[in-house]
């Protein structure tokens, strides 16, 4: 007979790490007496990230005795307290290759379901002093499992814990958790996972992505784990490019038309992915890389990027000064996920500056395929000067059935005519936007400068538009996950404090930032980036969970320690990657 060992619990707490500073309920420990177990987990207990621990799906954690002599011996330890996996339940019995998802069970007076394997993250590695646990945990087919609570009541340790249903399927905890982290996934146990109806939700969506992949016939990478930002994988590597065209599209910006020189036929694009320059300055100077949004329509014979042009961008300088129509440069494949979805719910294009330019192809997309798509377009400018594609933009709104356009100039000039080159003065506002009607059904891309965007982000949400449908590109790079971390002031991206002067080279392209690797100071990729202050995501820092896949745009890496599941061709996993000679990484 299986039983309760130990309740444990514990709230969160802050702790110092790498110089940060983590917000953890990692800590858990046994309860006196009993404990009541509600919907939303025991009294007395707490999660600092609710991301990604608690709530319902994820009420209470269990960990099987068994498993702790397994580590006890594996890592040379002495005997663990109970709590010691951050587990709230230490129980004698049910092991992982046993329970199944979906199966029920009494303990004292309440009533539980297993919903999902246990989600490891770095924070259990920081709990065991072993960095890699969050790998070796989910390696093992030891994971552990959550409960979801069907019928509260009181437990305590020493209660028998009896089985009340089992699971229809049978898919035990150790098999679902290798369906998601390890290869193969065959399609039938894919399917048959996705009829468990206890199934957490999160795992269910994990699983039929991955579903459609395989149906698809896409083998390459994980689509259950892989983040938005790194679905759409690109081949690495670039191919050289003739100038064929530079056109002025207003006072500060230029457009460069490209072609390849092989005369082999472009990497088709999406509307509104980016491709990746590598600019050489000179025979001696290291090149460097800058990421710009495509602006010219998809399946033509020619890619278009517009630069802005200021006096200390050196990307843009370089490029307005030396680089002239003949000449030729290293172009990546096209890349991002910042791309029109081909819904037939209306579409708002919502841009500032030079934001204008991947919102612009997604409209030349709309004008080329004739949709029928209700489009709003909206661009923000400081004067007629300043705003580039305005006649562009003009005309490929007049080629569509259910479109309509509104500029506003933040600081028009005398010569500036409203009702003509522009709608309104100053800056977007709850009230324009309640002027302009937006429909709350739309699919909202935004681009601009950051602030903008998430002002405007803000509005739309206000406005009823779901989060869902709001879709923003970010030129700095990806939006952070750093789980569990407290806030700290956002730094613009650097170059370390203290950089060696050889060894391979980093380059975070988006970034504009290049670094020597320094394999006595960094372990990862993702170290170096974060001593550089570059815009991660990641969660388990050990090669499980994929929330720090990135795009590799040329180079080639190792990886210390090997991930259960390779990342899609033209990707990479940072947070165990290391260089194998000068890399170029798309954050």
């Amino acid at each position: 007979m299986a039983r309760l060992l130990s309740v444990n619990v514990g709230l969160p707490r802050d702790i110092e790490w790498k110089g940060r500073t983590v917000h953890t309920g990692i800590w858990k420990t046994p309860v006196q007496g009993r404990c009541f177990a509600r919907r939303l987990g025991l009294d007395g207990d707490g999660q600092g990230d609710l991301g990604g621990h608690g709530g319902e799906q994820r009420a209470v954690l269990a960990y099987q005795i068994d498993s702790y002599r397994y580590w006890q011996e594996r890592l040379q330890r002495p005997a663990f307290g109970f709590g010691q996996f951050s587990e709230n339940f230490t129980i004698d019995g049910l092991p992982d290759h046993e329970v199944c998802i979906g199966d029920v069970y009494r303990i004292g007076q309440a009533v539980f379901e297993v919903s999902q394997p246990r989600v490891t993250c770095y924070r259990l590695g920081i709990r065991m002093d072993e960095p890699g646990m969050a790998a070796l945990l989910t390696s093992s087919g030891r994971p552990g499992f959550y409960l979801r609570v069907l019928q509260e009541g009181d437990v305590g340790a020493g209660d028998e814990i009896i089985k009340l249903q089992g699971s229809p399927e049978q898919m035990t905890v150790e098999a679902i958790n290798a369906l998601l982290y390890s290869p193969p996934h065959p399609q039938p146990l894919l399917e048959r996972a996705l009829r468990i109806s206890a199934l957490s939700p999160g795992w269910r969506t994990s699983f039929d992505t991955l579903l459609r992949s395989v149906e698809a016939g896409t083998s390459d990478g994980n689509a259950g784990l892989a983040p938005a930002a790194a679905a759409k994988a690109a081949e690495p590597g670039f191919r050289q490019h003739r100038v064929a065209a530079i056109q002025r599209e207003s006072a500060d910006v230029l457009s460069f038309a490209f072609e390849p020189t092989d005369g082999l036929p472009l990497k088709p694009h999406r509307p509104g992915q980016y491709v990746v320059l590598r600019i050489k300055q000179g025979d001696q100077a290291s090149p460097f890389f800058r990421s710009y949004s495509l602006s010219g329509a998809p399946g033509t014979a020619r890619y278009r990027i517009s630069v802005k042009i200021e006096p200390n961008g050196a990307a843009g300088k370089y490029l307005g000064e030396h680089v002239r129509v003949g000449d030729t440069l290293d172009v990546s494949a096209p890349r991002g996920d910042f791309v029109l979805n081909e819904a037939m719910n209306p579409v708002v294009l919502l841009s500032a500056g030079i934001g204008v330019t991947p919102v612009l192809s997604m409209l030349l997309e709309l004008s080329a395929s004739g949709s029928a798509r209700g489009v709003l377009w909206i661009h923000v400018a400081r004067d007629g000067k300043h705003h580039p594609f305005g006649a562009e933009c003009r005309r490929l709104l007049g080629t569509l059935a259910c479109a309509r356009g509104y500029v506003c100039y933040s600081a028009p000039r005398a010569d500036d005519r409203i009702g003509v080159d522009f709608d309104d003065t100053g800056r977007l506002s709850p009230a324009m936007l309640e002027k302009i009607g937006v429909p709350l059904d739309a699919d909202v891309y935004l681009c601009g400068p950051a602030s903008f965007m998430d002002d405007m982000k803000r509005m739309f949400e206000d406005a009823g538009i779901a989060k869902s449908r709001i879709h923003m590109e970010r030129f700095g790079g990806v939006e952070s996950l750093t789980p569990g971390i407290a806030g700290a002031p956002l730094r613009a991206p650097h170059v370390p404090l203290s950089m060696v002067s050889e060894g391979p080279r980093v380059s975070f392209a988006r970034s504009g930032i290049t670094a020597h690797w320094d394999a006595q100071a960094y372990p990862s990729i993702l170290e170096l980036a974060e001593a550089c202050d570059v815009p991660v995501r990641w969660s388990c820092r050990s090669g499980i969970c994929h929330n720090c896949e990135s795009g590799l745009v040329s180079g080639t890496v190792a990886y210390a320690p090997t991930p259960l599941d390779e990342p899609a061709n033209g990707n990479l996993l940072i947070c165990c990657a290391r260089p194998v000679g000068d890399v170029v990484v798309d954050l």
